[in-house]
């Protein structure tokens, strides 16, 4: 079998999966569970073997593997149904098979006795298959259309617990935000295909680097940038990220870890050169990834709920990914982006088990739970390292991919070129963006820290009440926890053998950001636990105030998670505003912990530009449409009918009264002629 019909059979074994489940799903309720895992399982290792016989990327001078065929003739810009494998793609292919694997595993325990877990477990093969669809496709109309399908996925996944006002509201708000920026992206996308005169990337990427280059370069890199804002979750469209963890903890896995969020900066790191055509789309990404790196991060410090953490850790460390491309450097965008695809994967996947344990999300009411590590301790053991790779300490996986960032933003600071196969002679980077990258790259680290010791600190060090006991957790639960740890541990020591795979840049820490880096992420741990003994202090002193544990009897962690979502109240108020003196973070935060709580209130500012003024316009159409359109229609009706009405009156059927109106009406006329004819004399 050849290495292109086994690049085919990746995304198409989730995507039959997927159907064979829908279908399936309630005549034969046996066989969904084989076929959410197994498929998805297929990908994974036909993944792997495309992989080895692609055997590397650009960087040790292996070519890239190109097929297409014209899937539909169009008169002018072809529209192929086309492969384009190299070392980036098949790297991301096995992350996303993978990570989709696990997260099938661990939902037929998590999602065990959901009555809708057949069309759950086939959404999740259908987003994992168009996910893989973008990662291999070499024709940007094809990537369309699996970058469009995970946006419906991610409708009907993040909403799965419809019952609870926040799931529906969440599921319409990532829909509609991401579509926002999908408007523009799509205007990109035909204005690049013009321009270059294909959709295949190959061919656009050479028409990039010729001579004559592109015409309009900054329009079609800002147009774009718009989409990948919107998927990736950027500032100033990142607002939906957060609000999506209401679905269930599995999906918040995948979507964060592997698809939906990784698609955007994939797409950029695939289409580098055409950014990198213009200086000023350099600057505005990185502008776009500081302003998320350190938003982010600040909002992460002050959230109760554990998934809305991660979520924030997500945006920020996206805006990395997004930071290492602003600089012209895709191979460190891509190894963290693997490297962030199996921590941050782990840390949901525990967080999952450490909701089911503890019967709430909340970090506040965890913080009262007496020796919950003892009822998790794998999810204990495997977060605490994902931790430890979220704050990127050494030798931890995070480490690399992190310091791989921030020394590519260094050299692009110091005015190195940036090099490598992906953007060589295309564009010199603007040393303003490394700097920009490199300073909110490092506060970043120490904010990351910063949150990451808090999570620890709040979920795994309670005092007071004993945790409730909602039974042991499945296996295959904690199975997927343990093989997350081992990439998690140990995918950073690959960085002297990624440059193979990818465009030849080195990925090995340089001393001066490691040293800085490290620095910094040792004193916000440092910081954030002394804040925690000194916040403990006050706590024991006072009737702390926080969120109420929902102590459900169900052993279900679906059950679990639905029932804390729809009951994650604060006791005494809004959780921004009520005083709790154990958490740490209102501590380092001060009074900034108010508007950090509640995402420094863009939602608020989007509501009153866009939301408000719609809704006022729509109001006034509706006023319009009832009083004055529809008077005008109710009108046209009432004047015939009234006429109708008169008329009929007078059709009595008494002849003497129309001898009578005829003889009235002979008189008049007499009267008015011989009138007439008296005025003309």
């Amino acid at each position: 079998m050849t290495t292109t019909t086994l690049a085919v059979l990746v995304p198409l074994l989730p995507f039959l999966g997927a159907v064979a489940g829908l279908l399936l799903g309630r005549t034969a309720p046996a066989f969904v569970r084989p076929l959410a895992v197994l498929p998805t399982l297929a990908a994974l290792a036909l993944a792997v073997a495309v992989a080895l016989d692609q055997g590397g990327g650009t960087g040790n001078g292996t070519v890239a593997l190109d097929a297409h065929t014209q899937l539909a003739p169009t008169g002018s810009v072809p529209i192929e149904l086309a492969l384009h494998i190299d070392g980036f793609a098949v790297l991301v292919a096995v992350l996303v098979g993978l990570v989709a694997t696990c997260v099938q595993i661990y939902s037929t325990g998590y999602l065990r006795d959901d009555p809708r877990y057949p069309s759950y477990a086939a959404l999740v093969s259908l987003f994992t298959s168009a996910m893989l669809l973008v990662v291999y496709s070499g024709d940007l109309m094809v990537l369309l259309v699996g970058w469009e399908v995970m946006g419906i996925c991610s409708y009907f996944l993040v909403g799965h617990y419809w019952e609870t006002p926040e799931a529906r509201a969440a599921s319409l708000k990532a829909f509609l935000v991401t579509k926002l920026g999908d408007v523009p992206f799509l205007i990109g996308l035909f204005a690049l295909a013009v321009d270059a005169g294909s959709f295949r990337i190959t061919t656009i990427l050479g028409k990039v680097t010729s001579e004559g280059g592109l015409d309009h370069p900054t329009l079609i890199a800002l147009l774009l940038l718009a989409g990948v804002a919107g998927k990736s979750a950027q500032f100033p469209l990142h607002t939906w990220l957060p609000d999506a963890m209401a679905g269930p903890t599995p999906v918040s896995a995948l979507i964060h870890a592997a698809t939906m969020v990784a698609a955007g900066v994939y797409f950029v790191a695939r289409l580098l050169p055409v950014f990198a055509a213009s200086q000023a789309a350099l600057i505005v990404l990185a502008v776009m990834a500081a302003v998320t790196m350190l938003g982010s991060a600040l909002a992460a410090l002050a959230q109760d709920d554990i998934k809305r953490v991660l979520a924030y850790s997500t945006i920020g460390q996206l805006g990395y990914m997004t930071g290492a491309l602003s600089v012209g450097n895709r191979d460190a965008a891509v190894f963290h982006l693997l490297s962030h695809g199996a921590f941050k994967a782990l840390l949901f996947l525990a967080a999952g088990v450490i909701i089911h344990a503890a019967g709430t999300n909340s970090l506040a009411a965890m913080s009262r739970m007496k020796d919950l590590r003892d009822r998790v301790p794998d999810a204990f053991w495997t977060m605490t390292v994902a931790l430890l790779a979220l704050a990127a300490i050494p030798p931890f996986s995070g480490f690399f991919s992190k310091e791989a960032v921030l020394g590519a933003a260094e050299h692009a600071a110091t005015g190195h070129e940036p090099g490598g196969a992906g953007v060589e002679a295309v564009s010199s980077v603007p040393s303003a963006a490394g700097w920009v990258v490199l300073v909110a790259g490092l506060v970043t680290a120490l904010l990351t820290a910063a949150y990451a010791t808090r999570l620890w600190l709040l979920a795994f060090n309670g005092r007071g009440a004993e945790a409730p006991d909602h039974g042991k957790q499945p296996v295959t639960m904690n199975v997927v926890l343990w093989v997350l740890a081992i990439p998690s541990l140990g995918f950073g020591l690959l960085a002297g053998v990624l440059p193979d795979w990818f465009d030849g840049h080195s990925l090995t820490p340089t001393l001066t950001t490691s040293v800085l880096g490290t620095g910094f992420a040792l004193v916000g741990g440092l910081v954030t636990y002394a804040a925690w003994r000194h916040s403990t202090a006050m706590a024991a002193r006072r009737t702390p105030i926080g969120a109420v544990a929902v102590d459900t009897e169900s052993g279900d962690a679906g059950l679990v998670e639905a029932e804390a979502i729809a009951t994650h109240t604060p006791a005494y108020g809004d959780i921004a505003s009520a005083p709790d003196p154990a958490d740490p973070g209102r501590l380092l935060l001060g009074p900034l912990h108010r508007h950090a709580a509640v995402g420094f209130h863009l939602d608020a500012v989007y509501a009153a530009l866009f939301v408000r003024p719609v809704r006022a316009g729509a109001t006034l159409v509706a006023f319009l449409d009832r009083t004055v359109v529809d008077t005008y229609v109710r009108a046209a009706a009432e004047a015939p009918k009234a006429l109708g009405w008169a008329v009929r009156r007078a059709q009595t059927g008494n002849v003497q009264t129309y001898l009578s109106a005829l003889l009235a009406g002979t008189v008049v006329l007499v009267v008015a002629v011989v009138l007439v004819a008296t005025a003309g004399a």
